[in-house]
């Protein structure tokens, strides 16, 4: 049956409940009146036939109140007729009758509207409580629960009939449980509040025993007099594995950020040694065919430990390539990865204090291009350097706005695009932006850039940087994108 129409029989049932109460009480009425008809003869006829109008008026409203009125007025007249005469008195009396009963009626319809209407209210301000994500919990200044949402019903495991009447101190551990009627007390006797209108993080108790952390916030509320307290509260379970994840995966990222460091500051030094070394191994060659024809036995020696020389050096000239090689090819597990998931991780890390920097992040993810084949870590690693460079050349700028957003290249790739707002980069520093050890900062060792570079081509990518139309800085790296047919066909 259509919600609508069960409405509709309720209603009509619940009409027909009404008139049904005013007839039977003028009923029980008459049969109360007949019966003691013998002793009271005509006298006070009207006496018995006032409460039934009362009760119908109250109960019933207008209508109800009417006909509780008109149904007693000829029962009235029956007991005058049958044992008395009807004259003008009588008919006044009657008409007295009529109109209290018509007063009572309409008394009785403002009534039952207003209860009608404080009714609705309670149910629609009852409705709003329990689809609140907080539980709402009401106490009385004894600490006895008054009220007992849904929501906590599913934060406690506890119906609502089951936690009304007791004590608050049910839903709390030790030592809150102990400790909490003498908070109520000295808050009852001293007026000083030291938990209302505040919130702070305390620990709650399911039904089952187990505990769990929740946020806390007490209002106080004086209706007819009465004190009464309502705690909104606020399960942090989620909240705090989310920031333990977050904390695991900072130092995730941080590990292999001073992993990568090390290899981009070795694949450097590699790359500045190795010219040195050869150039040492050239001189001691030379120095050796110098040193060609002479009998002089002590430049026999001297040859000797010249030509040495050179074959160390050159076996660490050799040695540091293998290096190069082994740090150039490196080691990843790539893997399908949504992009806008990799985003908002790296950002969740980068982001941290930029609100209270006044920094407005933007974020704008194109729905065609989503997949990528990636190492998790890496390509956060290279998210995590370029925002944070972000932040950094915005602070001094009086504008901050930061914008990460993707969008689609050609041969399947997807560009990631960092903007800010910050001081911009200068010609010179811009022709070796990615080379090692290139940096403006004063503490900067200047290997992020070189590194990130390092592995956005490892990924088949490119990165560049340049001027931002409206001031600032635009970087923007690639990733070779995935099909959903592909990842599709990756995962059967």
């Amino acid at each position: 049956m259509p919600v609508r129409n069960r409405s509709d029989v309720a209603s009509r049932r619940e009409t027909v409940l009404r008139y049904a109460i005013a007839v039977a009480a003028v009923a029980l009425a008459f049969t109360a009146r007949f019966v003691l008809a013998s002793i009271l003869k005509d006298q006070a006829p009207y006496l018995f036939f006032l409460p039934p109008v009362l009760l119908a008026a109250g109960v019933g409203g207008f209508g109800p109140g009417i006909l509780a009125t008109g149904l007693s007025i000829p029962l009235v007249f029956f007991f005058i007729a049958n044992y008395g005469t009807v004259g003008w008195t009588e008919v006044a009396n009657g008409a007295v009758f009529v109109l209290i009963g018509v007063g009572t009626a309409w008394i009785g319809k403002r009534l039952r509207q207003a209860r009608i209407l404080a009714l609705t209210r309670e149910a629609h301000l009852q409705s709003i409580i329990d689809i609140v994500p907080e539980a709402t919990i009401v106490i009385d200044g004894r600490g006895i629960i008054q009220s007992f949402s849904a929501t906590a019903e599913r934060m406690f495991g506890y119906t609502a009939a089951e936690a009304i009447g007791n004590n608050v101190t049910l839903l709390m551990p030790s030592p809150y449980r102990e400790e909490h009627d003498g908070y109520i007390e000295r808050y009852r006797d001293t007026g000083e509040p030291r938990v209302i209108g505040t919130g702070r993080v305390v620990a709650a108790q399911r039904k089952d025993g187990s505990t769990f952390p929740i946020e806390l916030a007490v209002g106080e509320i004086w209706p007819a007099g009465q004190r009464f307290f309502t705690g909104f509260i606020r399960d942090l379970t989620e909240r705090q594995e989310t920031e333990a994840r977050l904390q695991e995966l900072r130092s995730e990222l941080a590990h292999v950020s001073r992993l990568t460091e090390m290899g981009g500051m070795a694949s450097a030094i590699a790359h500045e040694l190795n010219q040195p070394l050869a150039a040492i191994a050239n001189y001691l060659k030379g120095s050796r065919r110098l040193l060609d024809g002479s009998a002089d036995e002590r430049l026999v020696i001297l040859r000797d430990a010249i030509d040495s020389a050179a074959d160390q050096a050159l076996r660490a000239g050799q040695i540091i390539r293998h290096m190069r090689d082994f740090i150039g090819r490196g080691g990843s597990e790539r893997q399908i990865q949504s992009i806008a998931k990799l985003v908002e991780e790296a950002s969740a890390l980068a982001l941290v204090g930029a609100k209270d920097q006044g920094i407005h992040v933007t974020f704008d993810f194109d729905p065609r291009v989503d997949l990528v084949l990636a190492d998790k870590v890496q390509v956060q690693q290279v998210l995590v350097n370029l925002i944070r460079n972000a932040i950094e050349a915005m602070e001094e700028s009086s504008e901050r706005n930061l914008t990460v957003r993707t969008t689609p290249a050609d041969d399947m790739m997807i560009v990631v695009q960092v903007d800010d707002t910050g001081s911009g980069i200068s010609e010179e520093m811009a022709a070796r932006l990615f080379q090692p050890f290139a940096t403006t900062k004063p503490r900067g060792m200047g290997v992020g850039l070189s590194i990130s570079r390092t592995i956005v081509e490892a990924h088949g990518g490119q990165i560049e940087a340049g001027p931002r139309a409206g001031g600032g800085t635009t970087f923007r790296f690639t990733l070779p994108a995935v099909t959903k047919e592909e990842s599709s066909d990756a995962h059967r």
